[in-house]
């Protein structure tokens, strides 16, 4: 039986042995992508990211420069934090190059977010115009059925990618995919998840937190469990500073208002486990800076 898109099994039926997904290490191994970093746009962001390789008998760091490709990336925090400006840079740096992106607007109907794109290269010292084709907009927010039906989301993305050739996948936001129905919000992030895994993407969920939760923890709209599926998960959160305490602790002035980033663990690679300053620019650009308290 279906209802809203997921498939609820109530009929109990012989245990059968599924030998197609056994599979010995080696066999596994053999298709298992190399790991490579994918540059994100962000200023601060790709160096803190690493994996160990053997160099001449010894392991040794060595920096990934960027984010793991055809990981699945959630970004979270409470509104105005940046989540949607890093993945605005994140698209606008893989599009420049020549990649293909399919960007799902979720929140706000695509041609608002292509003005915003347009104005997010402007920033970065793209000319939009030249590269604007690569983005593919999926408009959600502008259409009931993608975002209450995921099948067709999927069946809708899954043409995309074959049509345009797309390697990158930007969802803002997936918390809105499942308003209302937090209960499910585990089985549908575990669906797309599976997807962007079998189509090879790499990809960035924005989730949004609550105001009630712990500043810099991982938790989202969902709960923690939505950050248990992806391969890791990045906090942004900010803080205003209204004591002098506060104040002496992040070098800043009442009144102030001090941003922070956190890389809550990333299972394809190594990464930095510092709580960092960040700004957004005038121009609306983020910038990963020093971790809090000293040097990187």
């Amino acid at each position: 039986m279906e209802q809203n898109g997921y498939d609820y099994h109530y009929q109990y039926h012989e245990p059968e042995v599924i030998k197609e997904a056994i599979y010995k290490g080696g066999e596994a191994l053999k298709k298992a992508p190399e790991v490579v970093g994918v540059p994100t746009g962000v200023e601060g962001l790709d160096e803190l990211f690493f994996t160990v390789k053997e160099i001449d008998g010894r392991l040794q760091k060595v920096n990934l420069g960027g984010i793991p490709k055809y990981s699945v990336c959630n970004l979270t925090g409470v509104n105005d934090t940046g989540k949607s400006l890093m993945a605005e840079q994140f698209a606008i740096a893989q599009a420049q190059k020549g990649q293909k992106v399919a960007f799902i607007t979720v929140e706000t109907p695509a041609n608002f977010v292509a003005a915003s794109l347009k104005y997010r290269a402007l920033a970065m010292g793209y000319r939009f115009e030249e590269f604007e084709d690569n983005i593919i907009l999926i408009d959600a927010a502008s259409n009931y059925k993608l975002r209450e039906y995921i099948p067709d989301l999927l069946a809708t993305l899954a043409y995309a990618i074959k049509t345009y050739k797309i390697d990158y996948t930007v969802i803002d936001s997936v918390t809105g995919l499942f308003e209302n129905k937090e209960a499910m919000a585990r089985s549908i992030v575990r669906r797309l998840f599976n997807f962007m895994k079998k189509w090879y993407q790499t990809a960035w969920f924005i989730s949004q937190k609550r105001s009630g939760h712990e500043m810099l923890s991982a938790e989202a709209a969902g709960g923690y469990a939505v950050g248990h599926i992806v391969d890791g998960t990045m906090v942004l959160a900010k803080e205003l500073i209204t004591s002098a305490y506060a104040a002496r602790l992040y070098n800043a002035q009442i009144g102030d208002l001090v941003r922070f980033f956190r890389i809550d663990g990333c299972r394809m690679c190594g990464h930095d486990t510092k709580t960092h300053f960040m700004e957004i620019t005038e121009t609306g650009i983020v910038k990963i800076l020093e971790p809090i308290g000293g040097k990187r």
